[in-house]
């Protein structure tokens, strides 16, 4: 069975669905509690399992994340939420050298079962402290996992994975989608972390993306069909770790790749993917590597210019066409 809700509401039934399963689970951040975080990913959840399981905390990144890695070491599996990535700068430490090393440097002793929840992304007109995505910070940490979703289905299924997995994940949540309604199964619901999903099939060119960019790929890759362009849009879903045989069996029979994400492209995550595919599958390519990503600038909070900043169709159809 499944029903119609929106991505927040994918949230909010993921941890309510864990927390009623396993009682080691709980929620920490800054009004996560009462108010049910900014977003309302946590509302309700305090009244259903008290202010223990759903912990209001201080204003500090620093002291949210430590409480969730002490707790996590103890054999808990805390869900750490940090409203916006924006500020997980101020907890580096404690994610680069602590969440992501710890069960290595014991060797084994202790698993770090915990998840960061935060959110990534422009699009509210928040300006250059509230909008950036930051994934490619964390995915070069080993032993951290992220994962990302491009609608609720696979928020809700992503979410309850990375709450049961015995590593650190962090879950990227989109707040352009946070209101996007779509079809979600009832019940429990786990989709598989390091497994990307064939969003649409195609035979000219391959494009991979994840998080709210599959979507604007997706109307892409309509607008490229009713010219006869055929593409397949791979959504990664899961970051690290990559499912990298997918990217690699798609292009073996479109012979073309396009990278798209909202993220910086200098140094961003799509140039992993670029240098993977130079590295290891160079041969099936008829045609350079490309890639549709946000300047290297600060997001504006001018919503004309913060538009012209977020990367939209008509990029990713133009970089189609030059491929092509």
């Amino acid at each position: 069975m499944a029903k119609i809700i929106t991505y927040t509401q994918a949230i909010r039934e993921a941890q309510d669905i864990e927390m009623a399963r396993d009682s080691r689970v709980f929620i920490c951040g800054e009004d996560v509690g009462v108010y049910g975080t900014a977003f309302g990913q946590t509302v309700g959840l305090m009244a259903k399992y008290g202010p223990m399981r759903v912990l209001d905390t201080p204003l500090s990144e620093t002291a949210i994340t430590s409480l969730g890695v002490g707790a996590a070491a103890v054999g808990l599996r805390p869900i750490v939420v940090h409203d916006f990535m924006d500020f997980m700068g101020v907890c580096m430490d404690e994610v680069l050298n602590q969440a992501s090393k710890l069960a290595w440097m014991v060797g084994g002793q202790t698993r770090l079962s915990m998840v960061i929840r935060t959110q990534a992304g422009a699009g509210i007109n928040a300006a250059a402290q509230h909008s950036q995505s930051l994934e490619s910070f964390f995915t070069h940490m080993p032993g951290m996992k992220v994962v990302a979703s491009s609608n609720p289905a696979d928020m809700k299924g992503l979410l309850e994975s990375a709450i049961r997995d015995d590593n650190p994940v962090i879950v990227l949540e989109n707040k352009t989608l946070l209101g996007m309604e779509g079809e979600v199964p009832e019940g429990e619901y786990l989709v598989p972390i390091g497994k990307a999903n064939i969003a649409r099939e195609g035979s000219d060119v391959t494009i991979v993306s994840y998080g709210m960019m599959v979507n604007r790929c997706l109307a892409a890759a309509e607008t490229l069909a009713a010219e006869g362009i055929r593409a397949e849009v791979i959504d990664l879903r899961s970051l690290v770790p990559l499912d990298k045989d997918a990217i690699f069996e798609s292009i073996a029979k479109t012979n073309r790749l396009l990278i798209a994400h909202e993220a910086i492209g200098f140094s961003g995550y799509g140039a992993e993917i670029a240098a993977l595919v130079a590295e290891e599958a160079l041969d099936y390519l008829d045609a350079p590597i490309k890639r549709v990503t946000a300047p290297f600038t600060h997001c504006p909070f001018s919503p004309p210019l913060e538009n012209a900043f977020v990367p939209n169709e008509d990029k990713i159809i133009q970089a189609v066409k030059t491929l092509m």
